[in-house]
């Protein structure tokens, strides 16, 4: 089972190398750069922290955000270990600086995917959920596009945000509920 996987993922990382250019090269290494460290989920939070109406909404995204960190770089990247395809690369041929640490999950789409799961549990405006689940998509890509992800690395990550932010939604809601918050 394991090496049909296997096959899968460099299939899919193959078929991806034949529609690198120029142009999206540069997409995708933004859409990466945008996910680095949370970087832009931050920045997406501060809106919600900033309105009353939805600050709890914010401090959700927060500690899922936290949680889901915890989770995917601190528990499980660490328990499996996969190497990354991109060392099995030249450098030459990697467009960007190759991460030190392991693969399974990506931490990226993982954070990514937690931040869409508390919007919509949240019940925001869709105006808000498109935008944050095209963003989540493209940064899930971005990663397999720069052969620093394996798209089940990927797949797992989208799970694991899933996961790690209903947990956090129903966290708080149960705080909400019995008392303990507010």
């Amino acid at each position: 089972m394991f090496g049909r996987i296997k096959k899968l993922d460099n299939r899919v990382l193959e078929n991806i190398s034949r529609i690198h250019r120029p142009k999206l090269n540069r997409i995708m290494v933004t859409a990466s750069r945008l996910g680095n460290a949370g970087l832009v989920w931050w920045a997406v939070c501060l809106p919600f922290l900033i309105n009353p109406r939805w600050r709890l909404t914010g401090l959700i995204i927060i500690f899922s955000m936290g949680f889901t960190s915890l989770m995917g770089e601190g528990i499980i990247k660490h328990s499996v270990k996969r190497t990354r395809p991109c060392h099995s690369f030249d450098d030459d041929e990697q467009l960007i600086k190759k991460p030190k640490y392991y693969s399974f999950p990506s931490g990226h789409t993982a954070s990514s995917f937690s931040v869409v799961t508390v919007t919509v549990l949240c019940r925001c405006p869709v105006y808000v959920i498109i935008p944050v689940f095209l963003l989540a998509l493209l940064i899930g890509f971005s990663r397999v596009y720069l052969r620093v992800h394996y798209l089940t690395d990927v797949i797992a990550g989208m799970f694991l945000g899933v996961a790690c932010g209903s947990v956090a939604v129903w966290a708080f809601n149960t705080l909400i509920l019995h008392g303990l918050w507010f």
